[in-house]
């Protein structure tokens, strides 16, 4: 079962407006039912404006009443037909200020580790540019006697999830370029 989108504010309009159980509140709600009666007594939520859950279409006024009658019954959300929200498409990530001096030293780990990885996915793995990544393994980086390659998953600059992917891709791309050169080896052959 969900709860409401700002469950304090329906809990004080909720202990206002109805005579419901601060447990049917709070299991409503998700808060503890001690949290509903503090803000029964006013000691919680005083600047809190209530929202109407009748209002927002999260609950009926007849689910309301019947469960005034009934101390034991729990209020039901109404289902929500609305649409999800979708999830934020794969993008540019943002990297703290303290993080982004790190760049260079991850940029080099993977070059010298993992040199199967191409830019672009060093690009998307610690978010930086494809001239950063030249200038590092051309060795003209302006900071290039301060770099020292350390691992981007200990810096935070990504995951361990993310990286093992990206080499699983670059592992599988090698394998598949040398059966095709393979491929383009025998057809020659045939041909000669």
């Amino acid at each position: 079962m969900g709860h409401p989108l700002m469950p304090k504010a329906t809990a004080v309009w909720l202990v206002d407006n109805t005579v419901l159980t601060f447990d049917q509140i709070s299991v409503f709600c998700g808060l503890h039912p001690l949290e509903v009666q503090a803000i029964a007594d006013g000691e919680n939520g005083a600047n809190i404006i209530g929202s109407n859950p009748v209002q927002n279409k999260e609950l009926t006024k007849a689910e309301i009443e019947a469960c005034e009658a009934d101390s034991n019954r729990h209020l039901k959300m109404l289902v929500n037909n609305l649409p999800k929200p979708k999830s934020r498409a794969k993008g540019p990530k943002y990297t703290p200020v303290s993080k982004r001096g790190d760049k260079p030293d991850a940029i080099a780990f993977l070059i010298k580790n993992h040199p199967e990885l191409s830019d672009p996915q060093i690009v998307r793995l610690i978010g930086t540019t494809k001239n950063t990544i030249n200038n590092i393994k051309g060795r003209t980086h302006s900071n290039m006697t301060n770099i020292t390659p350390k691992d981007p998953v200990t810096l935070g600059l990504c995951k361990q999830e993310e990286l093992n992917n990206a080499l699983e891709k670059a592992y599988e791309k090698k394998q598949n370029s040398s059966k095709k050169e393979i491929k383009l080896e025998a057809i020659t052959a045939i041909a000669e």
